[in-house]
């Protein structure tokens, strides 16, 4: 690579075959570097059951079920009335033992019980029972 000088302040560079090779193999290492990754599951893992939420309902209305982790209110679903729903819990809300509450919100009336805040594990099974009015 040669840089000439051509005059009032303008700078003239010259490549070579070799220069422009080098600098082209180098652009595509580093392409190709930022565009991999590395998605190999761990294979000794153990797989995680899902986390679920049995919801007994005893009252005739159909509820809402939230779940509350922290101030964040979550839809996880309906629990129809007289009977009991199973309802998954997002994973992405269980980091290790999270405390959680639960709200059942009945569809067609204005109460709206939260429950007491209770500690969750990945994998675990949470019964909510909804007494009948």
């Amino acid at each position: 690579m040669r840089i000439e000088c051509e005059g009032r302040g303008r700078w003239r560079v010259f490549a070579g075959r070799r220069a422009m090779a080098t600098a082209l193999m180098m652009a595509c290492l580093a392409l190709a570097g930022a565009c991999s990754r590395n998605n190999n599951p761990d294979e000794m893992a153990e797989p995680v059951p899902p986390t679920r939420l049995r919801v007994e309902n005893q009252a005739f209305l159909d509820m809402t079920i939230y779940v509350y982790r922290s101030s964040q209110r979550i839809r996880l679903g309906t629990a129809t009335g007289n009977s009991v729903t199973r309802l998954t819990i997002p994973a992405n809300l269980i980091f290790g033992a999270t405390p959680l509450r639960f709200q059942a919100d009945p569809i067609g009336a204005s109460r709206a019980p939260i429950s007491s805040e209770i500690t969750v594990a990945p994998g675990d099974e949470v019964v909510l029972t909804i007494p009948p009015n």
